[in-house]
């Protein structure tokens, strides 16, 4: 009999077995305020996927949204630490501020 490409574990979470790695997808539940679900809902229609699938996807570009700002803010500071200009000082503040933030 072939083997699947997934195994389920006793505990119900999927082991990938064709790789020869174990990955074990981890399962959370969440509470979302209604505006915030409603979206979610909205969101996984779009994309034609599951709710779990959904959040997994916005928190997935999140992360790496994240990280792009922070790559963008290092970025900005070795560019502005070689230039040091007292007088644009405020204005190198606010935006580090908008970058750490995301505003």
């Amino acid at each position: 009999m072939p083997q699947s490409e997934a195994a389920v574990t006793k505990r119900g979470r999927r082991v990938a077995a064709k790789s020869g790695r174990r990955r074990v997808e981890s399962r959370y539940t969440v509470g979302l305020p209604p505006v915030l679900a409603h979206r979610v809902e909205r969101y996984a229609e779009t994309i034609d996927a599951s709710m779990s699938k959904a959040l997994a996807s916005l928190v997935r570009l999140g992360l790496d949204g994240q990280e792009n700002r922070k790559r963008e803010f290092f970025k900005k500071l070795r560019q502005n630490l070689a230039q040091e200009d007292p007088q644009n000082e405020d204005q190198l503040v606010e935006e580090f501020r908008a970058l750490i933030l995301g505003h």
